[in-house]
């Protein structure tokens, strides 16, 4: 099974700050030809570094829908970049027959299950950040660093997916 990941948990230094989220697990995956690395973010345009962003106003389903936006801690709403990156990596996942992610928790982008709360004060929210969000409508298996760090075998056997059939 092929997994789409976020590039800064590979080793890219995407992150908005310019730094990477490496994850070993992750890095692992991408050098075995088992995951292919992916930004939102960059995919959508925005620089790097990049003034930091939230969700306001609801969670990344809202601004899919529209009716919450992107805003980066200078009052600049970056929503469009956000949706852009975001249907860029479903296209790439489409393109490589990928059907599950291992995403940056608690990110505007790829967060999964909890985000960041539109405060800028690291008080987090349930819900999905914009790329995880229309991951999921489209039927993805989703994970975030966090899980694979606690849960998933060292010697990479019996990742979660692999067996189910999507």
């Amino acid at each position: 099974m092929k997994y789409l990941v976020s590039a800064c948990l590979a080793g890219h230094s995407c992150s908005y700050d310019g730094l990477p989220r490496t994850c070993a697990v992750v890095e692992r995956l991408v050098r075995e030809g088992r995951a292919v690395p992916v930004c939102p973010e960059c995919l959508g345009g925005l620089p790097v570094p990049r003034p930091a962003s939230e969700i306001q106003g609801g969670t990344g389903v809202d601004v899919l829908e529209g009716r919450a936006r992107v805003v980066n801690c200078k009052g600049e709403d970056v929503t469009g970049a956000f949706i852009r990156g975001a249907r860029a990596v479903l296209e790439i996942a489409r393109n490589h027959g990928i059907r599950a992610a291992i995403l940056k928790a608690r990110s505007p982008s790829c967060g999964y299950g909890r985000i960041y709360d539109g405060s800028f004060s690291g008080k987090v929210k349930t819900g999905h950040g914009v790329t995880a969000a229309l991951l999921v409508e489209s039927g993805f298996q989703i994970f975030t660093e966090e899980d694979v760090e606690k849960e998933w075998p060292a010697h990479g056997a019996g990742w979660p997916g692999e067996n189910v059939i999507v």
